[in-house]
């Protein structure tokens, strides 16, 4: 069952945040080197209830829940911007613990049919191109993205003068 969130469910989002997101942050620190990464993240363990918390603040009523037998097993978050016409969806993602295929799709059928009734033209999703981030990709293109455009970061240590 997909539901709006609940403020009492913070913790437990917060909770799959941080499982969902330890080997993506693993791997950006094995790119970048501990030192790099560190100056970038210094408290990668909350930042993701960081951009919940403030999209809680700004989209409240945009962040859903999936919860199946009474247990959340993944949240969604998203917005519209009304101006372009354009439905964003932004942190996502299922326990990795759960066990239960085809959360994802669920959460995103849910979305993308908010966004229809919202009027908006296009449903857009920005994820990464390492390899942590394969699964995102390809449940991305499961639930019918098919667009897309690659962009890489680049980031440069500065010499101390």
């Amino acid at each position: 069952m997909i539901r709006e969130f609940r403020q009492e469910d913070f913790q437990e989002v917060c909770t799959i945040a941080e499982k969902a997101w330890e080997v993506i942050f693993k791997g950006f620190e094995k790119q970048l080197g501990k030192e790099v990464y560190a100056i970038l993240n210094p408290d990668s363990r909350r930042s993701k209830e960081k951009q919940l918390a403030a999209h809680l603040k700004h989209h409240p009523e945009c962040f859903y829940v999936a919860e199946r037998g009474g247990k959340i097993v993944g949240f969604i978050t998203f917005y519209c911007d009304a101006e372009r016409k354009v439905g964003i969806i932004s942190n996502n993602a299922v326990d990795p613990d759960c066990g239960e295929k085809g959360v994802g799709q669920e959460m995103y059928r849910a979305v993308l049919a908010h966004f229809q009734k919202a009027g908006m033209l296009l449903a857009q999703v920005t994820t990464g191109l390492d390899e942590a981030h394969a699964p995102a990709r390809r449940a991305y293109e499961r639930a019918g993205f098919d667009l897309h455009t690659e962009a890489v970061t680049y980031t440069m240590k500065l010499g101390k003068e």
